[in-house]
């Protein structure tokens, strides 16, 4: 099945449209004068020769700049911003002069330790830098057809075909995305050295003999390169006095119990922080960081797309079903451990020590649109659109320049957004997202169309022949979508449809008249901790010869539902979560009197209405207490946008 390019998808209403204007009008320009004033671009400056300094930041910063790039690209298909454009070409022209000749490019490195390459890969991660600068390339290419950023890329690449092709397993990064980047430069150009070297780093994890000793090894050997730089600023300061004194901003607060540092030592060392603890094929649970999981797996679920990797597909299902039924939060949110920001044990989902990183749900999203491409199975597009209301788009605010980094399901009032972070990893990840959400929203070929995402939007497709689908969406608020089908000539074709686990059921209209469909056949419920059971979507097929003009028209069933959680869940077994449609609900201490961590809720008294009131006029879930106090529950992604609060997703 093909997806559409990022040229012949256009989100034009309705509530993403709104979010991609706030993308790209305000957070991308946000985004780069934060990259600016944390001076991660001019590190690349000071290595290109145009400007002296101190570098500063930590040492895979630049990867922030690379995402940043990535996503401002992917905005520039939306439509011509001289503005941006200008800001991406000064930045590719930076990129040229910073690269080596052989195609190095790591500022680390070359402003630091000038001759020093490839060291401590599992901490410093230079092929993750690259990776992202890879991606960068092709998605500038994709949206522009100029090559200068490509050819940068391309440049970085060759260099690491040309020296670990034949390497040995110790030269894996320990943060997964190269295997991506490659697999896609890959997809993009047709040479197949890349994806032989994509392939082999994925090969080669769990592989390093005497992993334990490397490690920590590694982490001696880069704390002392740390140290000698935090010297030589030292003395770089007191030979530059005017320079003003720099400091990273810091992170959301987050609990951290006593036991979460032996834990996470443990995790390092045993190589289950970045999965390095066992080949891949047997890594049959999800677990270490979880941004890193999920990037290895989205690689794997690209692999497997090649002919002959297919016995990779099963083992993939199996793992997926082993996170979301048992790792998962109710959000999507994944990833249970402060430290380690990673994965715990079954069941250990506390909900107020959650980290839940914004990025680690996007990166879950990546593995999930995969998992579609490579098995066609409904459930998998549901997990998608679930994260990407609720645990991803919670992580920006609605002023498109503050954020949360970690998203715990319960806050006491010490956790508040914040405008930038030490490790700024999640607000240019989201814009990328956001930039290339309507590649997301369906997929054909010259007999089907197959509709994964209910967005707003006007989807050019080439089947038989050219065809342009019109899609409005009422979601995730209201109940309705229609699509218009526009073509010269009729055309039979099999229409596609996902109907979601949330939705109690679906009318299907075509032309003003209920018509039946084909419904897939249901997967067995796998019991979950966190109450959802995503195995219960399917798809709805209508094949028919459509004439030009006809317009189909889907009515879901959009009830308010409590979800359940497991009594075995920590902090809020035999607690639920209120949800409606896609949309996971919570209460916030702004909107209510009474006592939001003990107040009963009487579910009988809930309904859904419109209230112009709260965060500029939004669809909220009233109800009462079970002491007849009123509750207010607004969307769980907008939490925190009206200063410090209380929150809770759970109630009894």
């Amino acid at each position: 099945m093909k997806e559409p390019t990022i040229h012949e998808a256009n989100i034009t209403e309705g509530f993403w449209a709104e979010k991609l204007h706030l993308n790209s009008e305000t957070a991308i320009f946000y985004q780069w004068q934060q990259l600016e004033d944390t001076h991660c671009i001019d590190n690349f400056r000071i290595a290109a020769g145009l400007k002296t300094g101190f570098r500063e930041g930590f040492f895979f910063a630049d990867s922030d700049a690379y995402k940043w790039l990535d996503a401002a690209s992917r905005i520039l298909a939306r439509g011509a911003s001289p503005r941006l454009t200008n800001l991406i070409d000064e930045f590719i022209t930076i990129l040229e002069k910073a690269q080596q000749p052989d195609g190095y490019l790591y500022t680390y490195n070359q402003i630091h330790f000038p001759g020093k390459r490839w060291v401590d890969l599992q901490i410093e991660h230079e092929f993750y830098c690259l990776g992202h600068l890879i991606e960068a390339g092709i998605s500038h290419f994709e949206s522009t057809a100029g090559d200068r950023l490509l050819r940068v890329a391309k440049k970085a690449a060759d260099l690491l075909v040309s020296e670990f092709s034949r390497s040995t397993p110790l030269f894996t990064d320990g943060h997964e995305e190269i295997e991506i980047a490659l697999i896609k430069l890959w997809r993009a150009t047709g040479n197949l050295e890349y994806l032989a070297l994509g392939k082999a780093f994925l090969e080669r994890r769990g592989m390093i003999p005497g992993f334990p000793l490397k490690m920590a090894l590694q982490v001696l050997d880069s704390s002392n390169r740390m140290k000698k730089v935090a010297k030589r600023r030292s003395a770089w300061k007191k030979e530059h006095p005017d320079e003003a004194d720099f400091k990273l901003p810091a992170r959301n607060k987050h609990k951290i119990p006593f036991w979460a540092a032996p834990r996470f030592a443990w995790s390092a060392l045993s190589g289950k922080y970045n999965q390095q603890h066992a080949p891949v094929e047997k890594q049959t649970k999800a677990e270490g960081h979880a941004v890193r999981f999920c990037y290895l797996k989205t690689a794997e679920a690209m692999l497997a797309q090649v002919p002959e990797q297919e016995s990779r597909i099963q083992p993939l299902r199996q793992v997926w079903e082993q996170m979301v039924t048992r790792r998962m939060y109710v959000t999507g949110g994944i990833g249970s451990l402060p430290l380690s920001e990673g994965f715990g044990r079954d069941y250990e989902l506390d909900p107020e020590v959650a980290y839940a990183e914004t990025c680690a749900a996007l990166g879950c999203m990546f593995w999930d649109h995969e998992m579609t491409r490579l098995t066609g199975e409904a459930r998998f597009a549901d997990l998608f659109e679930w994260q990407l209301y609720n645990a991803a788009s919670v992580g920006i605010g609605r002023d498109g320049c503050s954020y949360f980094y970690n998203n715990p399901l319960v806050n006491q009032g010490d956790i508040s957004r914040a405008g930038w972070y030490d490790i700024p990893c999640c607000p240019s990840n989201l814009s990328r997202v956001w930039a290339s959400l309507g590649r997301y929203v369906c997929s054909y070929d010259h007999s089907e169309i197959r509709v994964q995402q209910y967005i707003s939007s006007d989807i050019h497709l080439d089947c038989d022949q050219s065809i342009k689908l019109k899609m409005k969406s009422d979601l995730p608020w209201g109940n309705r979508v229609s699509m218009k089908i526009a073509m010269s000539k009729p055309i039979s074709l099999d229409l596609v449809m996902r109907l979601p686990a949330w939705a109690d059921g679906c009318t299907v209209y075509l032309n003003d008249q209920p018509v039946s469909v084909e419904l897939s056949s249901a997967l067995p419920e796998i019991p979950a901790a966190n109450g959802l059971n995503f195995n219960a979507a399917r798809w709805m097929k209508l094949a028919r010869r459509f004439l030009p003009g006809d317009e189909i028209r889907l009515e879901f069933d959009m009830l308010i539902r409590m979800i359940h959680q497991d009594q075995r869940v920590p902090g809020c077994g035999g607690k639920f979560a209120v949800t409606r449609g896609p949309i996971v609900y919570c209460l916030e201490s702004v909107d209510n009197t009474v006592d939001i961590f003990k107040s009963g809720v009487a579910v009988d008294q809930l309904q859904v209405v419109f209230n112009a009131d709260v965060l500029d006029g939004t669809w909220v879930i009233k109800g009462l207490s079970k002491t007849g106090d009123a509750l207010t529950f607004i969307p769980y992604m907008a939490w925190g946008n009206r200063g410090p609060s209380k929150m809770t997703v759970f109630v009894s």
